[in-house]
């Protein structure tokens, strides 16, 4: 086939180069589908790839890009058709297997989700990694006693960037009124509240994370930053109530003591996104496209390939607001 874009990172002389190239299909990774990639998105983990030792990238040289949503040119496995419609999140795209920042990938049938009713190709990557990975985190706590009818205390942080203001918008959709959303910044204020938040507040919020327990102030919390955030809030977390954790833009390590989880018997829920077993997926994805469906009214900003470096350094900077979809695919 002609030759197409796509996005490579390669290593020059121990530091990292990467930008837009024209390759053909046999640079890509192997796998039992062929997809004409429509649309990618930017995520945390997409910023981390490009950087020297940012732990993503197994191997180089690499097209980043941790999901995808497209059509199927080609198929060796029944249960995908020429022409369906597909979803890709997640596993060892964009690590060890070439991503989805090209106009074609190629990957094991065993990865791919077909495109749920309801849902476009670019709406699935309005949610992509950061909101599926933000349904996750909502089923979790809802597994463990989250309910609209009790009118929890709920804490969202991170809740302008990907994970977070998705996660906003799927609360206040299923009912819940009381969503208070951590942020850094004050122009972030308005954009939380627009969002869903019923309350906002700031880092000198969360008390003193000198003492063992704080004040019970929220009763379920959804963490995306991790580090003294995801600290902070252990240690003010009501009898019984549960934090899910998906992020370490604050930070990996967590410092606690055991009096939060033995003497008010609160939950840590940790969230993975990449290995979810893929006959899980489609249920998920059902509820995104149902009744968790937010695309009309998120936060998003639409760009070409050529704009993936300005806004991965944006995301560098902290200076990204909710999400950004790639429109891979050359034409309508």
């Amino acid at each position: 086939m002609e030759k197409f874009n796509a996005i490579v990172i390669k290593e020059q002389e121990e530091e990292l180069e990467y930008g837009v190239e024209q390759i053909d299909d046999s640079e890509l990774s192997g796998g039992e589908v062929f997809i004409n990639v429509a649309y990618s998105s930017l995520n945390y983990k997409d910023m981390l790839a490009v950087q020297k030792n940012g732990g993503v990238i197994r191997k180089y040289p690499m097209i980043p890009g941790i999901d995808l949503s497209g059509t199927v040119v080609e198929s060796a496995d029944p249960r995908f058709q020429e022409g369906q419609e597909v979803v890709v999140t997640g596993f060892e795209m964009g690590m060890s297997h070439t991503g989805g920042f090209a106009e074609f990938a190629r990957v094991p049938a065993d990865w791919v989700v077909p495109l749920p009713e309801k849902l476009s190709l670019r709406d699935a990557m309005v949610f992509g990694t950061a909101g599926f990975t933000a349904a996750l985190s909502v089923m979790a706590l809802e597994k463990n006693g989250m309910k609209p009818e009790n009118d929890p205390e709920i804490l969202v942080t991170g809740s302008t960037g990907g994970v977070g203001s998705v996660a906003l918008q799927i609360l206040s959709k299923n009912g819940y009124q009381k969503i208070t959303a951590l942020v850094r910044k004050d122009h972030q204020v308005e954009v939380a509240k627009s969002l869903g938040a019923t309350n906002v507040i700031f880092p000198d919020n969360l008390g003193d994370v000198k003492k063992p327990l704080n004040r019970e102030k929220y009763d379920f919390a959804l963490d995306t930053v991790g580090g003294d955030v995801a600290s902070a809030i252990i240690r003010q977390l009501s009898y019984g109530g549960s934090m899910s954790t998906c992020g370490m833009a604050g930070g990996i390590q967590l410092t606690a003591t055991v009096l939060p989880f033995i003497l008010r018997g609160i939950n840590l829920l940790g969230i993975d996104s990449v290995n979810v077993p893929i006959e899980k997926r489609p249920e998920i994805w059902k509820n995104i496209a149902n009744d968790w469906n937010i695309s009309a009214t998120a936060l998003v900003n639409e760009i070409s390939l050529d704009d993936v470096p300005a806004v991965i350094d944006a995301i560098k900077n902290g200076k990204h607001l909710g999400r950004t979809i790639v429109k891979c695919r050359i034409g309508p």
